[in-house]
């Protein structure tokens, strides 16, 4: 074989139609061996190149008779002192943190430990068995694709519903779906998922980890897996378990998803996880990062470097401070827009991203080096403001540019809903777009995420079913999964035929749903919440790969009802440009006839006052937004016309009259939705009767 010296860049396995470039990072290694296999399964390489060529501490070499799909991985040497944080061990084949694909999964056995299983923490004495026939491949891939006329659809912030999903989860069981396809990336691109989504008035899927993943030993000891994927170990290789099976095909079926999406109009959102790796904490396996560079890579305890420093409670936190460290997740980020064709990202755990030693800089050089890279700073960038860390809560903290999961909106619509005293005042904080947090900086409404459900806790149907969190399955005692689910089970815990408990859970769910569609702010829905799926009360779902997890796609008549709501209700708010506003509220007059842009009401007609906000008793509220409030403009920059919409929310258990403003013109005030009831109606006479944890939208038209 042919080896020839090669490039430090690009990083990674890169054919350029004569032959493949290999390329890896290790300021600490003393030597790197490139192994090239022949099959994914093969317990010895066919080839051991050492690479001698060392540029800035990247060792490189390029290989002129090496083609796509050659199968390779890396043998990495150095000092093995974990005291000193250097856990180099060549026995270990190691992925390559840029590989484009990988064949499969890690096997983890012994071997794939780089220290003697059964060792003290305090004596972690080198494991020198070769574990190659426990690890998958890299795949050296070819990344020529025809895309067409494939383009971003771009759509605004302020027009955008997220659809939060698992690809395998929102289609294995789907009956339309052909079944070659179910549980994949074809899969979600099918027609009969299209068209769900479509008639759903989704905007952008925001898609639960396809990173290639790890599962960890214990959950396999039990007979589950990381069906979440949150344990991703290869950063440019899209997962291979949701290809349809040929080996090294998932990069290409991953884009025709991508394509296939975007012809729907629908943008493609990654929830990514570069706080931490697969590889866990010291005790945890050497499959990549922890055998090329360990000092480099990982966040290690500065007075005992054989630990880790932990901010994500899975035993180790990348280290963001390392130049290389930060390279590798931006070169990830811009191989997933261009080449991918990919529209925004999730940052899981986002807050250890930005972490200078222990404190979460808010504008640490991580938000810096996103702002100003011409390709990141025009995606969809969406933290979860949240880490495990000191400090580590910091919703509304993030910089101009940035949406944040907001986690004060969710429990707050969970605390209203269920009849808590005194959550009024932050109520109108939270379905107005969250002024309180985001109004700084130049930051709009949209930089709210808002969400009732996501993958982590209760689904819908079982945030109104259960009071207490059932995760026996998961094998830890009922001890994982938050305690703090502010749920009502409305009288039995789980299942119940009593119709009065049965009719109050399916009002819930429908007060829900309308209360994200018109609140101020980028609603994102769970997937199944439309259909009332169920995990039976786990609020904890990450190892069940099953029909606790799967998408119930057969759907009584309770389950079809719920999905025409969910489609009505987001129908509407597509429909009025006033629930889709740029800009916040200002309390103050606008246009000719000097009416404010949004007004409180009280039932008897009457603004809001102090005492109304603060009374821990008060539970009934009406929001009026004024046709004039909107500030959504056509593609000429025009003013688009809305109506004037009041919408009026009842927590308590008894009804209530709520008389209703009188407004100026030959109009009347028009039902389009109720939680209570079917049907739209003209409501005569000056009010109506808002019946008791239910919830009502009205708009103000033209008479017939």
């Amino acid at each position: 074989m042919r080896i020839w010296p090669g490039d430090p860049y690009p990083l990674g396995a890169t054919w350029d139609g004569e032959g493949v470039n290999f390329a890896i990072f290790s300021e600490h290694a003393t030597g790197v061996d490139l192994c090239l296999f022949t099959d994914p399964d093969a317990a010895a390489e066919s080839a051991r190149i050492p690479l001698r060529e060392r540029t800035n501490n990247v060792w490189h070499t390029y290989l002129p008779d090496v083609r796509p799909g050659q199968l390779y991985g890396y043998r990495v040497s150095g000092p093995y002192q974990p005291g000193e944080g250097h856990r180099f061990n060549p026995a270990k084949l190691v992925f390559d943190p840029y590989a484009q694909a990988i064949s499969g999964r890690v096997q983890t056995t012994d071997r794939v430990f780089g220290y003697q299983i059964g060792d003290s923490e305090a004596d972690l004495s080198l494991d020198d068995r070769d574990s190659a026939g426990d690890m998958p491949k890299c795949i050296v891939v070819d990344s020529a694709f025809t895309w067409g006329d494939d383009r971003p659809p771009r759509r605004r912030w302020n027009e955008t519903v997220i659809y939060e999903c698992h690809v395998k989860g929102l289609t294995y069981q789907h009956p339309s779906v052909p079944e070659p396809l179910r549980g994949t990336y074809l899969g979600l691109a099918s027609e009969p998922v299209l068209e769900h989504l479509l008639k759903l008035g989704v905007t952008a899927v925001e898609l639960m980890p396809v990173h290639h993943w790890i599962s960890e030993r214990h959950l396999l000891e039990l007979g589950l897996t990381n069906y979440w994927g949150y344990n991703t170990i290869g950063y440019f290789a899209p997962d291979s378990r949701f290809a349809t099976g040929a080996l090294g095909q998932q990069v290409q079926e991953f884009k025709m998803m991508v394509r296939a999406l975007h012809s729907a109009g629908i943008e493609v959102i990654l929830d990514v996880v570069y706080n931490h790796t697969a590889e866990g904490n010291h005790l945890g396996p050497t499959v990549a990062f922890r055998g090329i560079d360990n000092r480099s890579y990982y966040h290690l305890d500065p007075n005992d470097p054989r630990y880790y420093v932990d901010f994500t409670g899975t035993g180790n936190t990348l280290n963001m401070l390392n130049a290389r460290a930060m390279q590798l997740m931006m070169d990830s980020l811009r191989y997933w827009v261009q080449e991918m064709h990919v529209d925004g990202f999730r940052f899981d755990l986002a807050p250890a991203l930005a972490r200078e030693l222990y404190e979460v800089g808010r504008l640490a050089w991580f938000f810096d080096i996103i702002q100003q890279d011409p390709i990141l700073s025009q995606v969809k960038l969406i933290a979860e403001p949240w880490d495990l860390g000191p400090g580590g809560y910091q919703v509304g903290n993030f910089p101009t540019g940035w949406a944040e999961w907001n986690g004060r909106y969710r429990d707050t619509l969970r605390r209203f809903w269920r009849g808590e005293e005194g959550q009024l005042a932050e109520l109108g904080y939270r379905i107005s777009g969250s002024s309180d947090l985001y109004n700084r900086g130049g930051r709009n409404p949209y930089a709210s995420i808002n969400f009732v459900t996501v993958h982590d806790g209760f689904t819908l149907h079982d945030l109104v079913s259960y009071n207490e969190k059932h995760n026996e399955e998961n094998g830890e005692g009922n001890r994982d999964g938050t305690d703090e689910n502010y749920s009502n089970n409305w009288g039995v815990e789980g299942p119940t035929e009593t119709q009065t408990i049965v009719r109050m859970r399916e009002r819930m769910k429908r007060n829900f749903i309308a209360s994200l569609a018109f609140s101020q702010g980028v609603p994102m829905i769970s997937h199944g919440d439309e259909l009332g799926r169920t995990q039976h009360g786990n609020n904890n779902a990450y190892c069940q790969d099953n029909e606790i997890s799967w998408v119930d796609w057969d759907l009584d008549d309770r389950d079809r009802s719920l999905l025409d709501f969910a489609r009505h209700a987001f129908a509407i708010r597509a429909e009025n440009p006033v629930l889709r506003r740029r800009s916040f509220f200002s309390g103050r007059p606008i246009g000719e006839d000097g009416v404010r842009d949004l007004i409180w009401l009280r039932p008897d007609g009457e603004e809001m006052t102090d005492a109304d906000w603060h009374d821990p008793e008060n539970r009934v509220l009406g929001m009026l937004v004024p046709g004039a409030a909107t500030d959504e403009v056509d593609e000429r920059g025009r003013l688009i016309k809305g109506d004037t919409l009041l919408l009026l929310l009842n927590a308590s258990s008894r009804a209530r009259y709520f008389k209703l403003p009188q407004m100026e013109g030959p109009r009347v005030w028009r039902q389009l939705l109720n939680t209570a009831r079917r049907g739209t109606r003209n409501v005569r006479g000056e009010g109506l009767q808002l019946v008791g944890q239910s919830l009502i939208l009205l708009s103000h038209e033209i008479q017939d």
